[in-house]
């Protein structure tokens, strides 16, 4: 009886399936939104296969040869330099400098793929070298840099981009200082003022590295070479030197940007160490605070650009960004195509680099679980966090710099460009899906016409084949790159070209030769 009973008792109904949650102020429901940020991400990521890796290779041995020639030539390098190299372009927020001289560039009609790498001019990692950073003069963030403890070969070497205080030339006042000299007066290094002078000029240094950059450059295209990448545009943008090579099929944008690099950390930031940060437990503090650097760029309330340099942490956001889960990179990387459309004319004062900056503040805030969770809603819920939090930061003209809080980083901007960047802010958070789609239709435009350059078998109108290192019509080298990788699992693979004939490439597999 009990079993007849249980046959005709009605099955309880399935378990509904969960609604998508809505957002109140567009009507888009999360889901799809986070579906378009996950096919905005893949087309953005692009497909990076044999061919281009080997062209991005060659464009930066392209770059690091033609550094290593300015050293030889120049002789002001270091010899043993550290270079920085970021994934990105200046323009995509990498950096923390004044977006109204970055230039305009655009992928897909400029180039395939943007890098940005930090040059040290001077490299001040010995723990033994007195260094004076003057901020006396200087709003939060920024400070002057005296080169006057440092040793005679550094002043010889870089008085040609030193100031006096009185504004002359580090040569022109050693010339008065040995006058006075004559006449039996001595500096007192008890004396404040001793430490003043020789001030290390931004604007120098600038003007010197585009200089010999370019000089560099053209060396370089006076003897070229069958299978090295060609420069298409050699341009100065404020501080940035921007070269762009023909690599191959693909365009590949350098910023170049010369600094000041540091180990340890700066006095000023030791407050930032002390408290909980979303890192913690991740990666160890040593990592966390290998070293920073002096950025030639000024203060935007009025600063002295020939004086001034910007303290950033260049190498430490590079291991934070390793522990951001990975939902909320998806909305990051979502929210900067959306407002590179919107920020691009007029600049306002506001660039990505201050979305970044609200990245790392959003993570230190918000539970890892919440920031993590797999749920499909996720990734929009996030993104539509990022523009709400940069529209508050805007009203309020208030962005402190995430490892020098004191620094409010949105100072600068006016009533009038605050509101006008939250006009179209509020337009872009009233329709979030809208400027999705159009961020989508803009990446697979950009992908589409680099294959179809791909398969025409040049980078740009007019471009040679021969002037790549790589393309379908010669050598097929990447396909055979490819075959050895899947026939040898494991091993380690070399590629070895002679540049004038990359007809014949030789591999090593291991130790083999082939």
């Amino acid at each position: 009886m009990e079993s007849l009973m249980s046959a005709v008792t009605p099955r309880s109904p399935a378990p509904a399936k969960k609604l998508s949650e809505v957002d109140f102020r567009s009507g888009a429901t999360l889901e799809q939104l986070s579906a378009q940020v996950s096919e905005l991400v893949l087309l953005e990521q692009g497909e990076f296969g044999d061919q281009t890796a080997l062209e991005v290779h060659t464009a930066k041995d392209f770059i690091f040869n033609m550094l290593g020639l300015v050293q030889k030539v120049d002789q002001r390098l270091p010899v043993a330099n550290e270079y920085l190299l970021l994934s990105g372009g200046a323009r995509e927020g990498v950096l923390d400098l004044n977006p109204e001289e970055l230039g305009e560039y655009a992928k897909g009609a400029d180039f395939d793929l943007d890098f940005t790498l930090l040059v040290p001019a001077l490299k001040l990692h010995d723990r033994n070298q007195p260094v004076t950073l003057d901020m006396r003069h200087s709003p939060p963030c920024h400070s002057w840099l005296s080169l006057r403890l440092c040793d005679s070969n550094v002043l010889s070497r870089w008085s040609v981009c030193c100031q006096e205080e009185n504004g002359l030339p580090a040569e022109e006042e050693e010339d008065e200082e040995e006058e006075e000299m004559g006449k039996g007066s001595l500096p007192s290094l008890a004396s404040p003022q001793s430490l003043d002078g020789c001030y290390f000029s931004p604007t120098l240094v600038t003007d010197w590295f585009w200089g010999v950059v370019s000089e560099a450059v053209e060396e370089l295209r006076r003897s070229p070479q069958r299978g090295i990448p060609s420069p298409e545009r050699l341009e100065r943008n404020g501080p940035l030197t921007t070269i762009i090579l023909q690599a191959g099929s693909s365009r590949v944008l350098y910023d170049l940007l010369p600094v000041v690099s540091f180990r340890g950390w700066p006095a000023v930031a030791q407050g930032w160490l002390t408290a909980n940060h979303f890192w913690d437990g991740k990666i160890t503090e040593e990592e966390a605070i290998s070293g920073f650097y002096l950025l030639p760029c000024c203060s935007p309330l009025g600063g002295r650009p020939d004086r001034e340099w910007r303290l950033v942490f260049s190498r430490s956001e590079v291991q934070l960004k390793k522990c951001i889960p990975f939902p909320m990179a998806q909305a990051f990387q979502a929210a900067k195509a959306i407002l590179a459309r919107i920020l691009a004319r007029p600049r306002t004062g506001l660039s990505l680099y201050h979305l970044r900056t609200l990245l790392f503040w959003a993570c230190d805030r918000l539970p890892l679980a919440y920031l993590s969770c797999p749920d499909p809603d996720t990734p929009g819920r996030l993104l539509l966090g990022l523009l709400d939090d940069l529209a508050h930061c805007i009203l309020g003209k208030n962005c402190p710099n995430y490892f020098l809080p004191q620094c409010n980083m949105l100072e600068q901007l006016s009533d009038g460009q605050a509101l006008l960047v939250a006009r179209k802010l509020a337009h872009v958070r009233s329709d979030p899906g809208e400027h999705l789609r159009a961020a989508v239709d803009q990446a697979r435009q950009a992908g589409r016409l680099k294959k179809e350059l791909t398969a025409n078998g040049h980078g740009s109108p007019g471009h040679q084949p021969s002037n790549g290192i790589i393309s379908p019509s010669e050598d097929k080298l990447a396909q055979r790159l490819q075959q050895l990788v899947t026939e040898n699992p494991g091993k380690s693979i070399s590629v070895f070209l002679n540049p004038d004939d990359v007809s014949r490439p030789h591999f090593r597999i291991d130790d083999k030769f082939y």
